[in-house]
């Protein structure tokens, strides 16, 4: 299948062509036809399979038929979870209209920067507004935008929307837009509260479900290695040095640690920089920059910043902290393997975490999914390894000797030669 066959603006046709999109991903073949004839779509769509471009288009064909007034009325709306994305999915938007007869007005609005250049923006309209849902309402409580004339709502990333917090500012978004409208909702995962959302804000869905689970995706492989929680960093740098990994993105579950282990990376000669929430907007911006151009080897992220982090061809990800849960495991490992790419995940579990790390690999979606079995590397071996863990130099299985056990069986073989 082509785009061809989706009877596009000859506009938006070039669009494709100038970025380079030979052809629709699964997600796009599936979920671009139902939209355009404007059905309620409910997709589960990984990061990285295309989802932007599935709703993007559609919505942009529509606006093809209608005339827009100025000042511009929103028809639009697409809520993301972060800033990142927001930032991710309005650069789509803009790049695909870039060509259309009629100039179309798409505002990105997000918090951690200054409201004042945002409600500059929106004073001549807009018709397509992406936004986080706390920075849309502060908006609209200052007058500066209005949902009113909502013709289709866009919720990306539902899971993490929900995951973050954001429960109560959609539902009184959900109350602000007209209810006649369509509604499309994607999610990597379908946890209850996601279920019991699409189910109040879907008119007679379209179901998707195109993707494998990340789990099960022969394109990531997965590696879990046991190791003492002091010296991760270490077997960190063992590992990108060695495999000589030429970008790799860390995950760690605070912003303390994110600047700790950026900072010890940097000691080791190692190009390296924290991202996190508490950063500005313009560090952020540069440090994803830099690391997308592969000025930087190594970005360590906590979750809520990485969350919209989209980098072409990432070859490593490395969960330095586990994640809270099997979803975040998903989403954090989807950041490589992107769009049919190959991709390596590697976790770090300690004695501490086995526990949680058990409850992760039993809680993935997919119950066919294959357990990850713990390695050992030479070198970084904990000081007591539990039973029944590989390790990777050898195939041995079994609890490691402590020295007191070496020196008991060398007390007894000894005994036993004389």
């Amino acid at each position: 299948m082509s785009f061809t066959s989706f009877n596009l603006h000859p506009a938006l046709m070039r669009a494709l062509q100038n970025k380079a999109y030979a052809e629709p991903t699964p997600i796009q073949q599936s979920a671009i036809p139902h939209a355009l004839a404007g059905n309620d779509v409910l997709a589960s769509a990984q990061t990285g399979s295309g989802k932007t471009v599935a709703f993007a288009l559609p919505i942009l064909q529509q606006l093809t038929a209608q005339t827009l007034f100025s000042p511009r009325r929103t028809l639009a709306l697409v809520l993301v979870p972060t800033r990142e994305l927001a930032m991710q999915v309005g650069e789509v938007f803009k790049a695909l209209s870039l060509h259309l007869p009629q100039a179309v007005q798409v505002t990105m609005l997000f918090g951690g920067v200054s409201i004042n250049p945002q409600m500059m923006r929106l004073r001549g309209g807009a018709d397509i507004v992406v936004a986080t849902p706390g920075r849309l309402l502060d908006l609209m409580n200052r007058n500066a935008l209005s949902i009113a004339h909502i013709q289709t709502l866009v919720l990306d990333e539902a899971d993490r929307l929900l995951d973050m917090g954001f429960t109560d500012e959609l539902t009184r978004i959900l109350t602000l837009i007209p209810p006649k409208r369509q509604s499309l909702f994607f999610s990597a995962t379908f946890p209850p509260t996601v279920q019991k959302l699409a189910e109040d804000l879907l008119q007679s869905p379209i179901r998707i479900d195109v993707q494998p689970t990340i789990e099960n995706a022969a394109d990531i492989v997965q590696r879990a290695v046991l190791v003492d929680a002091p010296n991760r960093t270490q077997l960190l740098r063992h590992l990108i040095e060695q495999n000589k990994w030429p970008r790799v993105l860390v995950f760690v579950a605070t912003k303390h640690a994110a600047e700790m282990v950026a900072v010890k990376l940097r000691k080791a000669r190692i190009n390296a920089e924290p991202f996190h929430g508490e950063q500005s907007q313009g560090k952020r911006a540069q440090v994803l920059a830099d690391f997308k151009a592969s000025r930087l080897t190594v970005v360590v992220a906590t979750d809520v910043a990485a969350r919209g982090i989209d980098i072409a061809q990432l070859p490593v990800v490395v969960n330095f902290d586990l994640p809270r849960s099997a979803v975040d495991y998903t989403h954090r490992i989807g950041r490589t393997g992107r769009a049919g790419a190959g991709g390596l995940a590697v976790s770090f579990v300690s004695m501490d975490t086995q526990a949680h790390w058990r409850l992760i690999q039993k809680r993935q979606d997919d119950a066919n999914a294959s357990f990850v079995a713990l390695d050992q590397i030479a070198g970084f071996e904990p000081q007591d390894a539990p039973l029944e863990v590989s390790f990777s130099n050898g195939g041995i299985k079994g609890k490691r000797p402590s020295k007191k056990d070496k020196l008991r069986a060398a007390v007894q073989s000894a005994k036993s030669d004389t």
